[in-house]
């Protein structure tokens, strides 16, 4: 079992046990997905780059307990809409690597269509 599986798994356990899958629709797991990863960049607002380095090492559990919140939400949506989150993201990789050719965007962060 992949190490995904394996936390998609615990993460559905927990839901189950509290009942929760009636309020785990798609659009309120990706809400949540969204909110969460608001909740990360709530950390960085307003900050210099020095500040976000040292915010990044000083709250790092915070920063920790953000992130697992959004891997959670999106491994539970993954498995919800029947997606195998490794192989999209493989996958997504082959596509990025044809729009985004070494040998033109490395070094650049110009999005495709215009490198």
């Amino acid at each position: 079992m992949s190490e995904i599986k394996r936390i998609t798994e615990m993460i559905k356990r927990f839901r189950d046990e509290r009942d929760w899958k009636q309020f785990h629709n798609h659009k309120d797991v990706a809400l949540s997905l969204v909110l969460e990863a608001s909740e990360v960049l709530e950390h960085f607002q307003w900050k210099s780059l020095k500040e976000v380095e040292e915010h990044g090492k000083a709250c790092k559990e915070e920063l920790a307990d953000e992130l697992a919140d959004v891997a959670m939400y999106l491994f539970e949506l993954a498995d919800n809409l029947k997606i195998d989150l490794p192989q999209a993201m493989a996958q997504k990789m082959k596509k990025n690597a044809l729009k985004y050719p070494v040998h033109k965007a490395k070094g650049k962060h110009t999005k495709y269509n215009k490198l």
